[in-house]
C-alpha cells in the first residue's frame, strides 16, 4: 500500500498534491471508501460526528470525503463479520483509496483484525491508505497510553505496518495536552522513532521510503 498518514486530513495543497501522486491520476477520476469506524471507541464522539464526517463537502472542511472524488462509499468494519467475504472484499479491492478517519485507533486496530481487513493490507498493493489521526495511529507499533481514550489501562500496541508513532493534533488550539513539551515526553516512552505533527502535516510511506511533507509544524523523535 502507499500511505498518507495525516493529522487532520488532506488540510493543504502540499498534502493534496501528495495524495495525487500516491493516485497517480486526478481525485476526480478516483474511488474511494471512507471507514468511519474509529469513531465509536471514541467518547468524544457520537453519531452526529459520524454524520458530519460522512457528508459530501460537509461544511467548509472537506478534508476527507469531499475532495471531489468520482464516487464516496462508506465500509464500516463492525458490520463486515456478518456479510460474506465474497461480498464486501471486491468493494475493498476496487477501491484506488481507502480514507480512515479518526477517533480511537486501539479501538480500530480491534476491528481491522476482526473483520478481516488487517489481513487484506499485503494484497492492497495499489491501494492508497489516507489516514486521519487514528486512521494512522493504527498503522504504527504503539499509540502510548496517553491516547488510550477506551480503555486507559489496556494495551497500547497497534498494527504495526510502519515502524515508527504519531503523536497527532500538535499544538491544536484549546488541547493543552497535545504541546510540543507534551509530545516529547511521550516519546521518551515510545521505543525507535516517532513522529510529532500538526494538521498541517502528513507523512507519505511509498516504495520503502518515508517522507514528512508540511507546511506546519512537525518534529522526528528517536530512531
Amino acid at each position: 500500500m502507499k500511505l498518507l498518514l495525516t493529522s487532520g486530513g488532506v488540510t493543504n495543497g502540499s498534502i493534496r498534491d501528495a495524495l495525487v501522486a500516491m493516485l497517480g491520476k486526478p481525485i476526480g477520476e478516483s474511488n474511494a471508501l471512507f471507514i468511519p469506524t474509529a469513531q465509536w471507541g471514541q467518547p468524544a464522539c457520537c453519531p452526529q460526528t459520524v454524520w458530519r464526517s460522512t457528508v459530501d463537502g460537509w461544511g467548509d472542511d472537506p478534508s476527507l470525503a469531499g475532495l471531489g472524488w468520482r464516487s464516496v462509499g462508506v465500509l464500516e468494519l463492525t458490520a463486515l463479520p456478518g456479510i460474506a467475504e465474497e461480498r464486501w472484499m471486491p468493494w475493498v479491492r476496487d477501491a484506488d483509496v481507502l480514507l480512515v478517519d479518526g477517533g480511537e485507533a486501539r479501538y480500530l486496530a480491534t476491528w481491522m483484525t476482526r473483520s478481516g481487513l488487517a489481513g487484506m493490507l499485503p494484497e492492497l498493493t495499489g491501494t492508497v491508505w489516507v489516514g486521519v489521526s487514528a486512521g494512522s495511529m493504527v498503522l504504527t507499533p504503539r499509540v502510548g497510553r496517553e491516547f488510550l481514550d477506551l480503555d486507559p489501562d489496556g494495551p497500547d500496541e497497534t498494527l504495526g505496518v510502519v515502524d515508527f508513532s504519531i503523536f497527532p493534533h500538535l499544538d491544536y488550539p484549546g488541547w493543552t495536552a497535545n504541546t510540543m513539551a507534551a509530545a516529547r515526553r511521550w516519546a521518551e516512552r515510545i521505543p525507535g522513532t516517532s513522529y510529532a505533527i500538526d494538521d498541517q502535516t502528513a507523512i507519505a510511506v511509498a516504495d520503502g521510503s518515508v517522507e514528512v511533507i508540511s507546511e506546519g509544524r512537525w518534529e522526528r523523535f528517536g530512531g
